[in-house]
């Protein structure tokens, strides 16, 4: 499924879908820079034939042999993917396409200096998704009469390690301690809905979502499970290892799971999680449900969740 159909560029921004509007496509260079590629008026644009790797990538399967013939799958990896992108450069004269294309080349070149970019597709409906990037290959003109004079062609090859397309919009899932109040004093009353305990959670992705935390005391011990599977860790500020003591009010931990890191501040937390028994959970795809019990908390104690959807496709 390219992402660009037809063969029509058309100015303002973005690649004509017939009846459906326009998809823009965008690369975000490591330097900073962003690169738009679907507008012609910028001197580069995405060609609208040879666009591949924006659906599922490959998966490697491991199997063995089963006594009585065939296989029995043992394992399911997801790959790398790859993306096949090509662009066309073109200048006013022979020095501004040169100038042009020397650019557009080292904003994905440099990847191999200053790390990965990335590559985002949006959709008409204001949709986006972004996968990290490295380029391989395909930096090089047709070297053909014709070429390289006012405008040329390039194909580029991009290594996304991570094969999933990722949303550029974050769900964000924000509990904290219920301010207490006397039920019936002076007449019947709740507290806030947002409060820690039994929380349903929505990914509207394809694949598992690995979340980042930020705990906020005061609290004396995080137990964060994953009802759903039962997988749980639990981050406790008074472990031997970090021999801080309970969290204070307004004390943040930032919790990563992919990959795995625990901060306070500056400094190195992973020892305040309970190993070998702590498991930091991704986000399965659908509806799950979670709880977050927070011993010793009160006013000011929050846990706030945070990730991104990851999809198959672009």
């Amino acid at each position: 499924m390219p992402v660009l159909v037809g063969s029509q560029i058309q100015a303002g921004g973005g690649t004509d879908l017939p009846g459906v509007g326009f998809s823009v496509a965008t690369w975000y260079a490591p330097d900073g820079t962003v690169w738009p590629l679907t507008d012609p008026d910028s001197g580069w644009f995405t060609l609208a034939d040879g666009v591949s790797g924006l659906d599922a990538a490959s998966i490697s399967i491991t199997t063995d042999d089963r006594p009585r013939g065939g296989v029995r799958v043992r394992h399911i990896q997801p790959g790398q993917r790859i993306i096949t992108w090509p662009i066309r450069v073109e200048g006013e004269d022979h020095q501004a396409f040169i100038n042009l294309w020397r650019a557009v080349g080292t904003a994905f070149t440099q990847t191999s200096r200053l790390g990965p970019g990335e590559l985002e597709i949006a959709r008409p409906d204001g949709t986006a998704r972004r996968v990290t990037a490295y380029y391989q290959e395909g930096f090089e003109g047709q070297g053909k009469q014709g070429y390289g004079t006012i405008a040329d062609f390039f194909v580029l090859t991009l290594l996304c390690e991570d094969p999933y397309w990722r949303d550029v919009t974050p769900q964000v899932i924000h509990r904290e301690t219920a301010t207490g109040v006397d039920f019936q004093s002076p007449y019947p009353s709740v507290s806030s809905a947002q409060v820690l305990g039994a929380t349903t959670i929505e990914n509207p992705g394809d694949a598992i979502a690995w979340p980042n935390w930020v705990v906020t005391g005061p609290a004396s011990l995080l137990t964060a499970t994953l009802t759903t599977t039962g997988e749980s860790f639990q981050l406790n500020p008074n472990a031997t290892a970090i021999g801080h003591g309970n969290l204070l009010a307004g004390e943040q931990v930032t919790i990563s799971t992919d990959p795995p890191q625990v901060r306070f501040g500056s400094t190195n937390w992973i020892g305040a999680l309970n190993w070998p028994g702590a498991v930091l959970w991704g986000i399965p795809p659908g509806t799950v449900d979670v709880t977050f019990q927070l011993d010793g908390s009160g006013a000011g104690s929050a846990i706030d969740l945070v990730f991104y959807p990851l999809y198959e496709t672009a």
